[in-house]
């Protein structure tokens, strides 16, 4: 049976899918203009607005439930990267285009699991958010995952890049499953799944591309990866952090409370 819900704790938790959608949205838009082919350019594009889009809907609950009238703007863009709860993962530099796509396949395949999850959610906001978000990150899934596979198993050049391109961005993936205070509140008001619960499903879905992509899964990295590097969605983050949001936030802070 489901507890009562804790504000406090559904607030952050809110905080950390929105920021997720947001960060990884907003480095994929860094693409626009610069990607290998037009396709992707635009495909690109595209999959940067779906993420924004989650992104307003997820923050724009977290601020319902907050209770002190901040809209989703003013969460995306008011907050300084202490505050920001987003895994690690998504904060990558996009790197080449093959670092780009392993690091939107590995949060794909997480993603993914985490939606259709909480589309059982007790909370009705939270089901038709996560119903509405999982049409648009099946595609991205399938559609990284079938570039990771036809680079992978491509040329020696795109193997090389994959390969070293999922060396550098495994150690990661853990933090997704790690489980915390917040997490366990919102499983017991039946909110959401523990994390460490969705990494049988997210393991499956990546040997399966891999071994298809002919990319070696080392098993001393695959346990690495999933004790993780961690930190992210307990506010401490990399570099990283402060510069996509220094582009992100130039307007609004440059310019407070500026309107069209």
């Amino acid at each position: 049976m489901a507890t009562a819900v804790d504000q406090s704790a559904f607030f952050d938790w809110l905080q950390r899918i929105g920021d997720n959608a947001l960060v990884l949205g907003h480095r994929v838009s860094e693409w626009c203009g610069h990607s290998p082919v037009l396709e992707e350019d635009i495909a690109l594009a595209n999959q940067a607005l779906d993420l924004i889009g989650q992104c307003q809907l997820w923050l724009g609950l977290a601020g319902e439930v907050e209770g002190k009238g901040r809209s989703a703007d003013d969460l995306a863009y008011l907050r300084d990267a202490a505050d920001f709860r987003n895994v690690l993962l998504v904060e990558r530099p996009n790197g080449d285009f093959g670092q780009t796509l392993m690091r939107q396949f590995l949060f794909d395949a997480f993603h993914i699991n985490l939606l259709r999850a909480l589309k059982t959610s007790t909370d009705k906001r939270v089901v038709d958010i996560a119903a509405k978000a999982e049409k648009e990150v099946a595609y991205h899934l399938e559609r990284s995952a079938d570039l990771v596979i036809r680079l992978g198993d491509g040329t020696a050049e795109s193997h090389r890049r994959m390969e070293k391109a999922l060396k550098a961005l495994w150690a990661y993936t853990g933090e997704m499953f790690h489980d915390d205070a917040v997490d366990v509140a919102m499983a017991e008001a039946g909110i959401a799944p523990l994390p460490s619960s969705l990494r049988t499903a997210w393991e499956a879905t990546v040997k399966a591309v891999l071994s298809e992509a002919t990319l070696p899964c080392p098993e001393t990295v695959w346990q690495h990866g999933i004790t993780g590097a961690g930190g992210g969605k307990k506010g401490v983050h990399s570099e990283h952090l402060g510069f996509i949001l220094a582009e992100m936030q130039f307007l609004q802070r440059a310019y407070p409370g500026a309107v069209w």
